[in-house]
């Protein structure tokens, strides 16, 4: 038990001097939420009406109602960040000193996971400390409740870029990966819009919403942000996460996943 925290300390410290020393990396992360909190929800808030549902108990403006899905989109583009830095590590030979380490696969892994997340939950945060300075503010008690949301949706969505990091063998390739997985569950969930609003449109298009992992990370993460618990929204966050979780390790075994397909 020592040896694995003294490990899962090393990588977490590791992680954030990585993360330190990559100023533009916090940058982008905050500014891609802001262009559409601040650029895209102007416009569409006209367009786009919305009534009263669960979690709200009055009409909300579109952006109050943006900010868990753009809260969303920082723990998914991080997690996607840092399994292109896995790819790269991969590639320059750490990742695999990592894993000849005495411990099990699974549990380094973890430690990577338990990295990325601390990271993402940072960067989640100070966006919302932005949005409250812009005037879109929270229940007080919702940015307490909000810390264990943005842990278990960051988690499996970094779960998620582990699995997809064992199945790509070049950094050359991670581009294309990115973009037929981050666009597609971002725009397919209920980060810009709710599902009734999706049935009115398609009622395809509300039950592939409906089944995207990312829409259940994103309304755990609403919830929480109005004090409020939603235990379908979790279960299905925590499924997907151990499932994703089960990929990434059965990807990176020697075995049968990546490791012997490049050997």
């Amino acid at each position: 038990m020592r040896h694995a925290f003294i490990t899962l300390n090393a990588i977490v410290l590791r992680e954030a001097q990585r993360f330190v020393r990559q100023r533009g990396r916090f940058v982008a992360a905050l500014v891609r939420p802001l262009i559409w909190l601040l650029v895209f929800a102007a416009g569409f808030r006209a367009a786009l009406g919305l009534s009263i549902a669960p979690p709200y108990q009055t009409y909300i403006t579109y952006e109050v109602y943006i900010v868990p899905g753009l809260c969303g989109m920082i723990l998914l583009f991080n997690g996607m960040q840092s399994s292109l830095s896995l790819v790269y590590d991969r590639e320059m030979g750490s990742m695999r000193l990592l894993l000849t380490a005495p411990l099990p696969r699974w549990w380094l892994l973890f430690c990577r996971l338990v990295a990325s997340t601390a990271i993402s939950i940072l960067q989640a945060y100070t966006f919302l400390a932005v949005a409250a300075a812009f005037g879109i503010r929270m229940p007080v008690v919702g940015y307490l409740a909000v810390l264990p949301a943005l842990a278990v949706a960051g988690i499996m969505l970094g779960a998620l870029g582990l699995a997809l990091s064992s199945l790509i063998k070049q950094l050359e390739n991670f581009a294309g990966v990115m973009n037929f997985v981050i666009f597609p569950m971002f725009f397919l969930s209920t980060a810009l819009y709710p599902l009734w609003k999706m049935a009115e449109s398609s009622t395809m298009l509300r039950d592939i919403c409906a089944v995207n992992p990312f829409t259940h990370a994103v309304e755990f993460i609403r919830f929480a942000l109005y004090g409020q618990f939603n235990g379908p929204a979790l279960g299905w966050t925590v499924v997907a996460g151990a499932i994703f979780f089960l990929l990434a390790v059965w990807g990176y075994d020697p075995a049968r996943g990546l490791l012997r397909r490049k050997s």
